[in-house]
């Protein structure tokens, strides 16, 4: 598990640099035609999308590595066996919701059948809209790898956040001394 948890983490890594030199490429392209006095029709509907790329694939990134935002010390403030019953279930309705975003992803795929870029015609918006439905399904599937180690943290009533917190006051104290 920890196996293909370290690859797709490598390979959302990959993807994310890929998109986000991709980004500033063509903000600076664009930049330099419209200094020129040569605008993009394209730049603004393409730059909106590779950010959206970037949201998702960075928020899959986040789930793997367990970066988001959290309350560990709320939930580690409830006695065991409640306390992990609780994160089992905040798990599922993670799932749960992950799902019903890819269920709705692929219908508005649907419904955006034929439909092209109004700057590129040659671009399918479905091409464009995929990432919701793909980055749904890499949310669900990295949460289940995810979900393994963290539930065992949180029957150990170990938070993640004060690890974090605590490793870099380590850090920062022996660049000290």
């Amino acid at each position: 598990m920890a196996r293909i948890s370290g690859i797709l983490e490598s390979l959302l890594e990959i993807i994310l640099i890929v998109l986000m030199v991709g980004l500033t490429a063509i903000v600076v392209i664009a930049v330099i035609y419209r200094k020129l006095d040569a605008s993009l029709s394209w730049y603004d509907e393409v730059a909106s999308v590779v950010l959206a790329w970037i949201t998702y694939y960075g928020g899959a990134l986040a789930v793997i590595k367990r970066k988001h935002i959290g309350f560990d010390s709320v939930l580690l403030s409830i006695p065991m066996p409640v306390r992990y019953y609780l994160a089992i279930f905040a798990e599922l309705v993670f799932i749960a919701f992950f799902a019903l975003l890819a269920w709705a992803g692929w219908q508005v795929l649907m419904v955006l059948e034929g439909d092209t870029l109004v700057s590129l015609r040659w671009v399918p918006v479905q091409f464009t809209q995929s990432v919701i439905p793909i980055g749904a399904a890499l949310f669900i599937l990295c949460e289940l790898l995810a979900a393994p180690a963290y539930l065992k943290t949180v029957a150990a009533g170990v938070s993640l956040e004060h690890l974090e917190i605590e490793a870099e006051i380590a850090a920062e104290e022996s660049k000290r001394a």
